[in-house]
């Protein structure tokens, strides 16, 4: 019987060893952030059912009502998605592979002069990617515990690294023109990233990103359904979800995997993601995408960060709210201000009537905005 093994190590060569040692004893891994709370790390045990934990001091212990894992299945990442419950992406050796190759096809890897950085969590896809990648393509690779920019900066000259994946809020902290590629994740680029940083879509479902600056990778198909929403197909898909013993296929019959994002396709095949698909504020009948109105703010020099969501309203069923972290906190922009902004370049109803200061906005680790928090 396959097992699933839950590593809490933090990111570094012990990592790397143990996942391997898990797959050459036939088993999956399934990572957790040595960082959670005794309760929550509780609650991802209890929905995934590994058969042991490997600790931050390398010991194990044994786990009890464990649920197996298939033949094939080469690890379990998870993910809470909208509903907040933790379930596990299971991913196969197979869609590993898939999503490796894809990545190293477009970038052009030559595992005999390239080095990969891995310096994201390791229990969120963007971070264990960097990892499955190099170990697929038996590509160079190095792990830190975290970001720090200074390490990150200076791996360049110290371990010969040549790419790496990052959130975009770590951009500004390192040289990027040090490395032949950054990767972009998270929340939306800058629009004058260097030429090197590659903006990327993708999900823990699709192993990796899918969609390298708005364009699909080898082997991924896109189409979008009659309300809008985003549809992929390709092997680099999760095998299924599992969550308090059972498992399911989220895949339609002809392997179709709906994202909940929204967004269109041109003629040329670009694509353009216009957010969740909860995300869109309906305001009067009207629909707004927080996506349109979120980088007109951002570009304002009197606003350091946005995030706009809808707050339910009995007149028009949602009324378009801004939350604002100012850059300055002794003159932030007033709401007649931002209106106007918004009113340039966008039809009226997208214009925001109500705002709100802050000095942060709740994030995930990724550094995408949790827009639940604040509608």
């Amino acid at each position: 019987m396959n097992e699933l093994v839950a590593v809490t190590l933090p990111g570094g060569p012990q990592f790397v060893e143990s996942i391997q040692k898990i797959w050459d004893g036939g088993d999956a891994f399934t990572p957790i952030d040595p960082r959670l709370p005794a309760a929550e790390l509780a609650r991802v045990i209890e929905s995934l059912r590994p058969s042991s934990i490997v600790h931050a001091d390398g010991t194990t212990s044994q786990l009890n009502d464990a649920m197996p894992v298939q033949p094939g299945d080469a690890f379990v990442i998870a993910t809470s998605g909208t509903t907040g419950l933790p379930k596990g992406v299971v991913h196969t050796h197979q869609s590993m592979r898939a999503s490796a190759m894809a990545t190293s096809t477009a970038l052009e890897i030559d595992p005999s002069s390239d080095c990969w950085l891995a310096c994201l969590p390791l229990a969120h896809i963007g971070g264990l990617s960097v990892v499955l990648r190099a170990l697929t393509t038996k590509t160079k690779l190095m792990v830190h515990p975290g970001f720090d920019a200074q390490r990150v900066s200076a791996s360049v000259e110290d371990d010969g690294v040549t790419r790496v994946s990052l959130v975009t809020r770590a951009l500004a902290q390192v040289d990027a023109s040090r490395f032949r590629t950054v990767l972009l994740g998270g929340a939306a680029p800058p629009a004058d990233r260097p030429g090197n940083c590659i903006a990327t879509y993708g999900m823990t479902e699709t192993g990796s990103g899918i969609v390298y600056d708005r364009r699909t990778l080898e082997g991924v198909e896109l189409r979008i359904d009659d309300d809008g929403e985003i549809l992929i197909r390709g092997a680099m898909l999760l095998r299924v979800y599992r969550a308090n013993g059972f498992e399911w296929n989220p895949r339609d019959e002809d392997g179709w995997f709906a994202t909940g994002d929204l967004g269109s396709i041109d003629q040329g095949g670009v694509l353009s993601v216009h957010g969740r698909a909860g995300d869109v504020i309906v305001t009067g009948g009207e629909k707004v995408w927080p996506v349109r109105v979120e980088p007109l703010l951002a570009a304002d020099p009197s606003v350091e960060e946005v995030a706009i969501v809808g707050r339910p309203d009995s007149e028009w069923g949602h009324v378009v709210v801004a939350h604002i972290v100012p850059a300055n906190p002794q003159q932030p922009p007033t709401l007649e201000h931002i209106r106007d902004l918004v009113k340039q370049s966008l039809p009226a109803w997208y214009a925001p009537r109500a705002l709100e200061l802050h000095s942060e906005l709740p994030k995930t680790a990724n550094g995408k905005v949790k827009r639940h928090e604040l509608a």
